[in-house]
């Protein structure tokens, strides 16, 4: 049975349909077909019941998905085995976040497409936390704390970030003096959140409340600026901001516990080669740009 047949088949499967997996894939809804009758003929079972809506694996497609996937898995490891030293080919979709991925990884991006050009790189930038396995995602990078899930994390770099607000805010309503001071002030935030603090040598965890939320931490830091609260934000983020005095650096005493950049890949036995190579390639350039994201700025 064809490799490449069942890659398609396990694309469908977890797009939920042809046309998501062709979109997926690059290839036309036709080509995405044939390659399902194909494995559906060589078989002699139906493996997807085809719907308007879609398609939705049969009771024998879902027990054949998991093997599709090993053996999928399996065939590019033996192949990664054989290739030259280095060389990396294939396709790598990979979630990165909008808020600062164009800014400060595109360039790893770039760089690694320069290296390995038989690699097709898929990047796709939003700060929506994507689901790796059911949108075909390779692996995504993700700053700050990580929540619990059975996706594998590997820390590529430290991740600074500091309690913010604009100085037309602090003269108008003062700045929190310690972390159980944060729920009484505004805040803009990403959503229903909790918020860290070193206090001595504990963590104190605090509900902040407000009414401007954004997916997003340079709107979160252009609204901290407009006086609308104070915010948890990055230092790659603020840093112009705390430049040019638009915000200014609040309960310092109380700093938030250090966070991370990782990138995370589907659970698996080993990560292939081009993720780690990824991975590889990030650290070393988080290490040869500490100022972009260190507190020392």
């Amino acid at each position: 049975m064809d490799t490449e047949d069942l890659q398609t088949f396990v694309v469908v499967a977890d797009a939920g349909g042809v046309s998501a997996a062709a979109r997926r894939l690059g290839l036309s809804k036709s080509i995405v077909s044939r390659r399902l009758l194909r494995i559906e003929a060589e078989l002699g079972i139906q493996l997807l019941a085809r719907t308007t809506r879609g398609a939705a694996l049969t009771e024998a497609g879902e027990t054949f998905r998991d093997h599709a996937a090993r053996a999928v898995a399996e065939m590019d490891s033996a192949k990664e085995a054989i290739l030259p030293d280095g060389d990396l080919r294939g396709r790598m979709r990979i979630a990165m976040p909008l808020t600062f991925g164009p800014t400060h990884f595109a360039p790893v991006l770039a760089e690694m497409a320069r290296r390995h050009p038989r690699l097709q790189i898929h990047a796709s930038f939003s700060d929506r936390f994507v689901d790796l396995v059911s949108e075909g995602y390779d692996c995504a990078v993700r700053a700050g704390y990580l929540a619990d899930s059975n996706l594998i994390a590997k820390r590529v770099g430290p991740l600074y970030g500091k309690l913010v607000a604009s100085p037309a805010y602090i003269e108008q309503h003062g700045a929190p003096e310690r972390p159980e001071d944060v729920p009484r002030h505004r805040a803009v935030m990403q959503g229903t959140e909790t918020w860290q603090f070193v206090d001595g040598d504990r963590i104190v965890s605090v509900q902040p409340q407000g009414s401007f939320k954004a997916d997003n931490a340079t709107a979160l830091a252009t609204a901290a600026a407009a006086g609308l609260g104070i915010g948890w934000l990055p230092d790659c983020i603020t840093h112009e901001f705390v430049e040019s005095g638009r915000l200014v650096p609040i309960m310092t005493a109380h700093p938030p516990p250090d966070a991370a950049i990782y990138v995370l890949r589907p659970p698996g036995r080993h990560p292939v080669r081009k993720v780690r190579v990824l991975i590889e390639m990030l650290t070393e350039h988080l290490k040869q740009h500490p100022d972009v994201w260190g507190r020392d700025r």
